[in-house]
């Protein structure tokens, strides 16, 4: 357990393990077995310590992009990118339904609201149309 418990502080300390998490590259496990294999000072931590070119270039242009609304371009594609079609038209086709009904409920019912005439019996005396 204590070993476990070091691996956490490691992450603590070093939060550029999150990223290839997050992006599927590896997984907490396989860090784990790299840091109980080799350590923390290990020279296979040199892949996932050490910042890359693209990740500055990203974050500087992140910073230049979404430095006034704080969501950046690439944020946006990446949101479009990762969109379901099909799921989104089916969503909307269910809400647009919900709203057909809520309308329904809605609006007046003319053959509701005409008024009843009163019912007159019939005279004992007299036969079908006599």
């Amino acid at each position: 357990m204590a070993k476990k418990e070091e691996f956490k502080e490691f992450v603590k300390k070093h939060p550029r393990l999150l990223k290839p998490v997050q992006n599927g590259e590896t997984t907490w496990q396989k860090l784990y077995e790299i840091y109980d294999i080799y350590g923390e000072e290990g020279e296979a931590w040199n892949d996932y310590l050490k910042p890359k070119n693209e990740d500055r270039a990203s974050n500087t242009e992140k910073a230049a992009v979404g430095a006034a609304t704080g969501f950046g371009l690439a944020e946006l594609v990446n949101v479009f990118k990762n969109l379901d079609l099909d799921s989104l038209q089916n969503g909307i086709g269910n809400i647009q339904r919900v709203l057909g009904v809520i309308q329904d409920f809605g609006r007046k019912d003319n053959t509701t609201d005409t008024k009843k005439t009163e019912y007159k019996p019939r005279p004992i005396y007299k036969h079908f149309e006599d």
